[in-house]
């Protein structure tokens, strides 16, 4: 059954973590330029001039994008030593930082290592000119202005970078990017698909390793266990617990395979990826109609869902944003909780490997993560099969 912990008193001591919200999302890629191209023609991205049009210099090549909240830092190793080489030869493209902004990047850095966080960068705030430095990487930088970082283990290959900006900057709008003296353009995020924000990035772990990222999330950087759940598709299982900040900028899915059950998509993931890492990121938006829209007529490929899944959603619940003929017309999902309804849509990989894909999201109310699609997918196309109709873009 679903549980949820209640918020920390309001008494306790400021966190040295807050507010812990999501500032960017760092991407390694084999190949930046066919990236960005991806992101800016398929979701409406639109460069972020503070990082500097993939400048070089610290052994590689970064570009920022951004969306309204969104921003997104691709990385490209010109240097065999730098930490994406490494990571693009283990395991493909893939986040290989999920960096949160702090008040303080020394304090949280510090107070991290000493609850028991492995160390990857120390502190440092050195100048570096524009569009010469990484965004972020394994490797701490920081402006002349001010902003300061530093970076820890998070899970597998993928760190966690505090990012302290001067007072005044805000997380999105014309914050400054470490590492350069620049604010972003006024209107970064006038994108033409409505992508506003990062609602959850969801993390494949490897089996046993659930309870113990929990554990450390709370632990060492002070979020909140609020939502946990089992799976059970088939013959299929698996473990989910959802780790949020304390401001809520940040919300973390936690998924663990049960190798006791057949093999799925998790164990799938697992395998291909060679180990823990995100598998996708949701975007949220305002209206999932007109990004579905405008991405898909971008070229951006969704799975397709059976018509079965549409035959008995009226049954389960009735849509009070979109009519079914919409959500059929676009391949949307749709789910509710006792807080609300949620509409989501999930991409075709184009990872060589199928191990990560994007999701957008638009929640009414709705708190949980759509699971009872993963149960309704199912169960519609094991109608389809009986009934003797091919299925399609189930997302095997």
């Amino acid at each position: 059954m679903p549980s949820s912990s209640a918020p920390s008193s309001s008494s306790s001591p400021p966190s040295p973590f807050d507010p812990a919200a999501v500032d960017h999302v760092e991407l390694f890629t084999p190949d930046l330029r066919a990236s960005q191209k991806w992101l800016e023609r398929g979701y409406g991205f639109r460069p972020d001039e503070s990082v500097g049009a993939a400048g070089g210099g610290g052994g590689c090549r970064s570009v920022g994008l951004r969306s309204h909240d969104i921003c997104l830092v691709l990385t490209e190793a010109t240097a065999s030593d730098h930490p994406a080489a490494a990571y693009t030869d283990r395991h493909g493209e893939g986040v290989g930082c999920i960096a949160l902004r702090v008040r303080s990047a020394t304090e949280a850095f510090e107070e991290a290592v000493r609850r028991g966080a492995r160390p990857v960068a120390a502190p440092t705030a050195t100048s570096m000119p524009t569009g010469t430095t990484s965004a972020m990487s394994a490797a701490a930088t920081s402006a002349a202005d001010g902003a300061a970082t530093a970076s820890i283990v998070a899970f597998g290959d993928v760190v966690h970078t505090f990012v302290e900006r001067p007072r005044g900057a805000g997380i999105s709008g014309t914050a400054e990017m470490p590492g350069t003296g620049e604010t972003t353009p006024k209107n970064p995020g006038a994108s033409t698909t409505g992508l506003t924000a990062i609602d959850h990035i969801a993390v494949c772990l490897e089996p046993g390793h659930l309870e113990p990222t929990v554990e450390f999330y709370q632990r060492v950087l002070d979020f909140r266990a609020v939502y946990s759940e089992r799976v059970v598709v088939g013959s299929q299982a698996m473990d989910s617990t959802v780790v949020r900040s304390a401001c809520g900028g940040t919300t973390l899915t936690l998924i663990e395979p049960d190798t006791s059950r057949r093999p799925g998509q998790i164990d799938a993931y697992l395998k291909e990826h060679r180990g823990s890492g995100v598998q996708h990121i949701a975007f949220a938006t305002d209206d999932i109609v007109r990004p579905v829209s405008a991405t898909r007529a971008a070229g951006v490929r969704f799975l397709s869902t059976p018509r079965a899944y549409y035959d008995g959603l009226a049954a389960r619940m009735r849509p009070l944003r979109h009519s079914v003929d919409e959500l059929r017309a676009g391949d949307v999902l749709a789910d509710e909780d006792s807080d609300g309804q949620l509409f989501q849509i999930f991409t075709r990989s184009v990872h060589p490997r199928g191990t990560f894909f994007l999701e957008l999201i638009e929640r009414r109310g709705a708190r949980t993560f759509g699971s009872g699609n993963i149960k309704a997918l199912y169960e519609a196309v094991e109608h389809q099969q009986a009934e003797g109709q091919p299925v399609i873009g189930t997302g095997e």
